[in-house]
């Protein structure tokens, strides 16, 4: 369920790697998905006065027609799955997860990230998917855009923001950086007329209660959208290739289409704006970026439309001065920005938890 590697360049224009989860098993399968992997689109808030995309994607159909009643001895607990079996599977998942790019760059392989092949290795994966009450799936499509609306609300609501991680400020120097933009951009007047919002939710069902609880919620570089996907495909496929064995019904795990929408509403920012797409790191950009008077951001010459940040959410991000001063000039221009700094520190724990308090969600 964590965000990715740190160290990633920034999208500015079209898209990498977003996703929003929902995870935890309890309970007999009413349908089955996949723990930690299964994506809800949570686009474009309700924020704009101008734009297309702050319609929201329903969840993914789901068939309750299916065979599940009628299959015998279903497997309830995986550890109870013949060593031979899971041996199978085991091979038959990386064989299908090397086919399909479900893949990832091996840190331990010196040349990984560097040679095209080199130094992959699969995703880390659950090898089966796991039993999720139906109605509590629902409601998680139902909670994404009523959350959605809540960062925005939040991130427009500036002293909230400043006094909720005023404390934050004095322990922590990364949230403090963080803030001093904020607070530069609150100074300046400066209103974002497109908001860009690309969030994942956590959640996790309560044993005792059996309710869905929000674990957290992130608004910046919400990733693994693209591989989240494939997983959804793997257990599809690895239970039609078992069914009898297992018990299980592929029809149940439902069909995740997050990549694609992720993209679609990065593009229509991107039509919002209309220009084409640069890729740079945040020291390349202090080092080839300016604003014009009219706001426009320009890196090396390239007028820039969306910003996704595909990092830049930890300290090890900014390892010196440089990259601080990019993520000034990128908050200071016109361009749209996924996340802008307000919803970056939206997304912060301590206003998750200030949210949590009593009377102050009503505000």
């Amino acid at each position: 369920m964590g965000a990715a590697c740190s160290s990633s360049p920034f999208s500015l224009s079209l898209p990498n790697h977003h996703s929003s989860t929902l995870h935890h098993p309890k309970s007999l399968p009413n349908f089955i998905i996949s723990p930690s992997n299964l994506t809800y689109y949570s686009p474009f808030p309700k924020s704009l006065h101008k734009s297309s995309m702050n319609s929201l994607s329903k969840c993914s159909s789901i068939t309750t027609n299916s065979l599940t009643n009628s299959l015998k001895n279903p497997i309830s607990d995986p550890h109870s799955i013949d060593s031979e079996l899971v041996q199978k599977l085991v091979h038959d998942a990386l064989v299908w997860s090397s086919l399909h790019g479900l893949v990832v760059g091996d840190r331990n392989v010196e040349r990984s990230g560097l040679v095209p092949g080199v130094g992959m290795v699969h995703a880390p994966i659950a090898l089966l998917p796991n039993s999720f009450p139906e109605a509590q799936w629902y409601k998680a499509c139902e909670l994404a855009p009523i959350f959605n609306e809540l960062v925005d609300r939040v991130s427009l609501d500036g002293k909230f923001l400043q006094d909720t991680l005023s404390r934050t400020k004095k322990v922590d120097a990364f949230t403090s950086r963080l803030l001093d933009i904020h607070s530069r951009m609150l100074q300046s007047g400066k209103k974002e007329d497109i908001r860009l919002g690309l969030h994942r939710s956590d959640y996790m069902l309560d044993e005792k209660t059996n309710l869905l609880l929000q674990i957290e919620l992130n608004t910046i570089s919400c990733s693994f959208s693209g591989l989240s996907c494939l997983v959804s495909e793997l257990h599809r496929s690895l239970l039609s290739h078992y069914t009898k064995p297992l018990g299980l019904d592929s029809q149940k795990v439902p069909i995740n289409a997050s990549a694609s929408k992720f993209a679609e509403v990065l593009a229509n920012a991107w039509a919002e704006y209309s220009n084409p797409s640069i890729r740079k790191t945040l020291a390349e950009i202090d080092a080839q970026g300016k604003i014009l008077a009219d706001g426009t951001l320009q890196v090396d010459g390239e007028s820039v439309a969306v910003i996704y940040f595909r990092a830049g959410y930890a300290p090890t991000d900014y390892p010196s001065e440089s990259e601080w001063k990019a993520r000034l000039l990128m908050e200071e221009s016109s361009a749209i920005k996924c996340p802008s700094i307000s919803y970056h520190l939206t997304g912060t724990k301590k206003v998750q938890q200030e949210l949590a308090k009593p009377n102050v969600l009503e505000r």
